[in-house]
C-alpha cells in the first residue's frame, strides 16, 4: 500500500480515527485467538494474528466502473491503514456471478492503484499479498452454513418469492413464520445438499438464517443467506449453484481476512445486527476468530450534479448518451481521470469533506476546487485560441519589415522560473477569441473596439482600427496598427498606458487541435429531484468541439499531460485520441466555478 507511511498526510480528527485509536491503545485485538483450523481459511491472514496492526478492507462488487463515491471509500480505508501503520485488503465480493466480470476486476485494480495506493504490506511475516475475492471462501461459506444447519439456526424455505415477500410484514407488521420453519436440522441439511447438488430449480428454495420474525429490524427476519442460481461464475467457473448472499458473505470475509474495522456507508446500518449474530454464532462453533470484527458505518458521497447509481450510469452508457464508461463527463474513476483530474485532487477533496455519520449534499464546486487547488502549482502554462478570428497588423509590413517574425517568450510557470520559457513567434497576422472585439462595446469592457488599445500577452501594445464583415455582418477579420517600441520586457514598453491585454497565438506558427469543451452532465443540482427521471435533465450543453489553435509549445506534448491555457482554464491531452499530429485537449475546469450564484 502505498504512499508509505512515513510521509505526512493530513490527519483530520473524525469518529473512525477515535475508534481506531482507542482499539489501539487498549489492544483490542491483541488477545485475537483462532478457533479452528487455519486451513480453512483461504489466505494466510487467517489463524495468525497480528495484534501490531490494524486491518481494513476495501470490498468492491465486480460488477460495473467504480465512481468518485467509491474513491472516497478508497482514500478512506487505504489512507487510515497507511496513517496507523496498519494493512487494507482489496477484496472483489463476486457473490453475483450474473453481473460479474474480470473486465471490472481489472479496472477497479487500476483505479486503486492511480489514487496512489496498492494491496502489498510489508509486515512482521515478510511481504503480504493482501489481494482476494469472496469466491476463494466459498468452501468455508458452505462449511459454515451446513454448521448453522446443524445448530438450528439455519433452515430451507421452499415458499415462492411473493409469499416471502408477504410474510416477511413490513415496519408495521411483524413477520409469519414459513410452514417450512420447523423442518429439522436433519431434514433441512438434506434439502440444502440437494440445492448444491443442482437437484432443485433455480428460485425454488433459498436457504434461510432463523432469527425472529417478529424482529422489528426487518433484516433479522429471517434473511435468505444462500439461493440457487445456475449462472458461470468468473473465478469458480461451474463449480457452484448456489451462491451464498452479500450480506451472509461480507461478514465472513471480514472474519477470515481478520479484519478489525469494518467500515461500510450508513445503508449498511441496519445490517450490522445481522453482521455481529452471524459472527456471534460461528464464534461460538469456534469457526472464526474472536474478538472478531465490528462494523461501523459513515455517510455516503452524496454530490450535487452527480448520480452515482452503477444502473443508471450503465443505462448512460447503453443507450450511448455518453460514449463510454470513461466518458469525461462521467463521475466513474475513469472518466474523472480522463477529464484530467489528479489523484492528489481526490485525496484533497476526501480529505476536505471529511467523514460523518450524518448525510449531506457536496456540491460539486467542492470536487472542482480540490482540482484547481492542486494544479495551479504544477500546471504548465499555454496560451490557446478556442473561437478564433484573425487579428490583421495593418501596418506590420512598414514597421517590422515585410515578412517579418518576432520573437516573443513567457514563462512555463510564473511562480517556477526554473521551468524555463516557452518560445513563439508574432508576425502581420494573429488569431483571437471571437469575443475580444466588439463594434459597439458595452461598458467596462477593455478589449478590442474602434478606438481601443491593447496588449497582446507577452507582445506589443496594438490600436483597434475596426473590423472587415462578411454579407451576413459577421466579423472575419479584426483591423489594428502595432504601435512601435512596446513590447512586453523591452525598455520603455510600459510608456503606452492600457487597461486590456488579451491572448493570442500567431498564425505562423499556431498548432491546430480539436479541443472538447466539458461541462456538468445535468442541469440540475439534484437530477431526480421531485420524482423526475433523471434524463429529463441531461445538460445538452456538456459538450462542444472546437476547433483551436494553439502556441507551438504544445506541438509535441505527451498524453494525459495537464495545462493552464492562460484565460480559459486548465486542459489536458485526451488518453485515447490525442497523438502526433492530431492534438487532442479536454477541458478539465475552468478558471473559476462558472455555476456558482
Amino acid at each position: 500500500m502505498t504512499p508509505s507511511a512515513d510521509k505526512e498526510h493530513p490527519k483530520t480528527s473524525n469518529f473512525l480515527r477515535q475508534i481506531i485509536e482507542k482499539d489501539l491503545a487498549e489492544a483490542t485485538y491483541a488477545g485475537r485467538k483462532w478457533g479452528g483450523s487455519p486451513g480453512d481459511a483461504a489466505h494466510h491472514a487467517a489463524g495468525q494474528p497480528d495484534p501490531a496492526r490494524v486491518r481494513l478492507r476495501f470490498p468492491p462488487e465486480p460488477n460495473g466502473y467504480l465512481h468518485v463515491g467509491h474513491a472516497k471509500s478508497i482514500c478512506l480505508n487505504f489512507g487510515l491503514a497507511r496513517d496507523y501503520g496498519g494493512i487494507c485488503h482489496l477484496r472483489f465480493d463476486d457473490t453475483n456471478p450474473e453481473k460479474e466480470d474480470t473486465e471490472y476486476v481489472d479496472a477497479i485494480k487500476d483505479a486503486v492503484q492511480w489514487l496512489g495506493f496498492d494491496w502489498l504490506n510489508n509486515g512482521p511475516r515478510g511481504i503480504e499479498v493482501n489481494l482476494y475475492q469472496a469466491s476463494d471462501y466459498f468452501d468455508f461459506m458452505y462449511r459454515a452454513a451446513e454448521y448453522l444447519i446443524e445448530c438450528g439456526n439455519a433452515y430451507v424455505d421452499e415458499q415462492s418469492a411473493d409469499e416471502m415477500r408477504i410474510h416477511r410484514g413490513d415496519f408495521v407488521k411483524p413477520g409469519v413464520n414459513s410452514p417450512f420453519r420447523t423442518r429439522t436440522p436433519a431434514e433441512n441439511l438434506a434439502r440444502f445438499r440437494e440445492m448444491r447438488d443442482g437437484k432443485l430449480a433455480d428460485g425454488a428454495a433459498v436457504l434461510r438464517a432463523k432469527i425472529d420474525m417478529a424482529s422489528p429490524n426487518i433484516n433479522m427476519r429471517d434473511p435468505a443467506i444462500y439461493r440457487i442460481r445456475r449462472a458461470h461464475h468468473h473465478n469458480t467457473g461451474d463449480k457452484w449453484c448456489i451462491y451464498p448472499m452479500y450480506t451472509y458473505a461480507h461478514p465472513i470475509e471480514d472474519a477470515l481476512e481478520q479484519i478489525t474495522h469494518s467500515i461500510c456507508t450508513l445503508e449498511f446500518e441496519d445490517q450490522r445486527p445481522f453482521y455481529d449474530w452471524l459472527l456471534d454464532k460461528l464464534a461460538e462453533g469456534q469457526l472464526i476468530a474472536t474478538p472478531h470484527p465490528r462494523q461501523y458505518e459513515f455517510a455516503r458521497l452524496n454530490l450535487t450534479y452527480v448520480l452515482t447509481s452503477k444502473r443508471k450510469l450503465a443505462q448512460l452508457v447503453n443507450e450511448k448518451r455518453v460514449s463510454g464508461w470513461d466518458d469525461p463527463r462521467m463521475p466513474t474513476i475513469v472518466g474523472l481521470r480522463r477529464r484530467g483530474y489528479t489523484p492528489e485532487a481526490i485525496h484533497l477533496f476526501a480529505e476536505r469533506i471529511g467523514v460523518t455519520k450524518s448525510d449531506s449534499w457536496i456540491d460539486y464546486s467542492t470536487l472542482e476546487g480540490a482540482l484547481r487547488d492542486t494544479l495551479d502549482p504544477i500546471a504548465p502554462r499555454a496560451m490557446a485560441v478556442l473561437d478564433p478570428v484573425k487579428l490583421v497588423l495593418t501596418n506590420w509590413d512598414e514597421v517590422m519589415g515585410a515578412g517579418t517574425l518576432d520573437d516573443c517568450s513567457a514563462p512555463v510557470h510564473p511562480h517556477h522560473p526554473e521551468q524555463g520559457k516557452r518560445e513563439f513567434k508574432i508576425g502581420k497576422e494573429v488569431w483571437i477569441e471571437r469575443t475580444d472585439y466588439e463594434e459597439t462595446p458595452p461598458k467596462g469592457f477593455f478589449r478590442l473596439f474602434p478606438g481601443s488599445k491593447v496588449r497582446l500577452k507577452y507582445g506589443h501594445v496594438i490600436e483597434c482600427t475596426g473590423a472587415m464583415k462578411d454579407a451576413n455582418g459577421n466579423v472575419t477579420e479584426v483591423l489594428a496598427t502595432l504601435i512601435p517600441d512596446t513590447k512586453s520586457g523591452t525598455p520603455g514598453s510600459d510608456a503606452v498606458k492600457v487597461k486590456g491585454v488579451i491572448t493570442w497565438v500567431g498564425v505562423d506558427d499556431a498548432v491546430q487541435a480539436e479541443v472538447r469543451l466539458y461541462d456538468r452532465l445535468f442541469t440540475e443540482a439534484h437530477p431526480e429531484a421531485d420524482g423526475k427521471d433523471f434524463l429529463e435533465n441531461l445538460n445538452p450543453n456538456s459538450l462542444s468541439v472546437v476547433t483551436a489553435y494553439v502556441e507551438p509549445s504544445l506541438a509535441s506534448v505527451a498524453v494525459g499531460q495537464r495545462f493552464q491555457f492562460e484565460r480559459h482554464g486548465y486542459f489536458v491531452t485526451d488518453l485515447k485520441d490525442h497523438a502526433a499530429g492530431k492534438a487532442v485537449f479536454n477541458r478539465v475546469t475552468g478558471m473559476k466555478d462558472s455555476w456558482g450564484k
